[in-house]
C-alpha cells in the first residue's frame, strides 16, 4: 500500500528530511551566497553607481594589490594582530582562573557566576558605551582609581591619544569575551574525573603539579576549540570600534573588520571593503582548519 505525503509526516520519516532541507535553504541563502557574492565583487570594479549592476567590469585580483599596497594596510594589519592576540591571551588566562576558582564549592559561588555571565549577554554597543564612560579622561572610573591608588596619577586620555586607544577598546574586548571563555573552560573542568586528582593527591602531587600533569593535557581539545572561537569572534568585532573609538585618532585604532565597513559605506568603495572582508574570511577558515587538522591528528595518535 503506497502512503501519502501526510501519511510519511505524521510517522516522522518525512519530517527529518524536510527539517535538513530547511537548514540548508537557511544556510545557502544567508550563509554561503552572500560569502560567494563578496568573493564576486572583489574581483570586479564596484561603487556605489555600479553596486546594483551584475554585470560589472572583471578585474581580477588587482583590489588585492590595490588595498594590500596601501599606506594604512601595514598598519591595520599590525592593529589587528594585536588586537586578537592580547584579547586572545587575556581572555584565555583569566577565563582559566575564574574557572579554577568557581570550581571551588563556597557560599555564593553560583550568583557570582551568574554575574560574570549577565555582562557577556550584553550588546557590543552598550559594553563599548560603557568603557567609553569608565575610560573618560577627565572623570573615567578607571583614571579615578589609578589616582588613588598611585598607580599614574597623571590622567589617561585612553581614547584620544593615540598611543592608548587601541589598547583601551582591547580592555573592552577582553572584559566583554572572560565570561565565554569561563563557561566552556567550566564545562571542560567538570567532565575531568575527580579520581584522577584524587589519586594524583595521594600519591604526593601538589596543586601546581596536578594541573600541569592532569588539568592541561584533559583540557587540551577545550584550550583548542576555545582559541579557535575566539579568534573568529575577535575579528567579527565591531560593536567595540564603533560605539568606542571609530577607529581613530588617525586610525590609531583601526583594524581590518572596521577598515572593510569604514571603506564601503563611508568612501563607497565596495570592492575594497570586500576584499579585505574576503582576506578575513580567508584566516577564519584557515584558523578553523588548523584546529580541525590538530584535532584529527589527537585523534588518529
Amino acid at each position: 500500500m503506497r502512503l501519502s505525503v501526510f501519511d510519511t509526516f505524521r510517522d516522522g520519516r518525512g519530517l527529518d528530511a524536510l527539517l535538513v532541507l530547511l537548514t540548508l535553504v537557511y544556510l545557502i541563502v544567508f550563509g554561503l551566497a552572500p560569502i560567494l557574492y563578496t568573493v564576486l565583487m572583489s574581483l570586479q570594479q564596484v561603487d556605489m553607481f555600479t553596486l546594483g549592476d551584475f554585470s560589472r567590469p572583471f578585474v581580477g585580483f588587482a583590489n588585492y594589490v590595490d588595498v594590500l599596497t596601501r599606506p594604512e594596510a601595514g598598519m591595520v594589519a599590525r592593529h589587528t594582530l594585536v588586537f586578537v592576540a592580547l584579547s586572545v591571551a587575556c581572555q584565555l588566562v583569566l577565563g582559566f582562573a575564574l574557572a579554577l576558582f568557581f570550581q571551588q564549592d563556597f557560599p555564593g559561588a553560583g550568583i557570582m557566576r551568574g554575574l560574570f555571565l549577565a555582562a557577556w549577554i550584553m550588546p557590543g554597543l552598550v559594553v563599548g558605551g560603557i568603557w567609553r564612560w569608565m575610560l573618560a579622561g577627565d572623570n573615567g572610573v578607571v583614571n579615578s582609581l589609578l589616582a588613588v591608588t598611585h598607580l599614574h596619577p597623571t590622567k589617561i586620555f585612553w581614547m584620544s591619544d593615540p598611543a592608548t586607544s587601541l589598547y583601551a577598546v582591547t580592555i573592552a574586548n577582553i572584559w566583554l569575551g572572560i565570561p565565554f571563555n569561563m563557561l566552556l573552560l567550566s564545562v571542560g573542568l567538570a567532565a575531568i574525573p575527580k579520581d584522577l586528582y584524587e589519586a594524583a593527591q595521594l600519591d604526593g602531587a601538589g596543586p601546581v603539579e596536578r594541573f600541569r600533569s592532569i588539568t592541561l593535557p584533559m583540557m587540551r581539545a577545550t584550550l583548542g576549540a576555545l582559541v579557535s572561537l575566539s579568534v573568529i569572534f575577535t575579528l567579527q568585532q565591531f560593536d567595540l570600534f564603533a560605539g568606542m573609538t571609530q577607529g581613530g585618532p588617525s586610525n590609531s585604532s583601526n583594524v581590518a573588520q572596521f577598515w572593510s565597513w569604514q571603506l564601503s559605506f563611508q568612501t563607497y568603495d565596495i570592492a575594497g571593503g570586500s576584499t579585505i572582508a574576503v582576506l578575513m574570511i580567508a584566516v577564519v577558515i584557515g584558523v578553523a582548519t588548523l584546529y580541525v587538522r590538530s584535532t584529527r591528528h589527537e585523534q588518529i595518535g
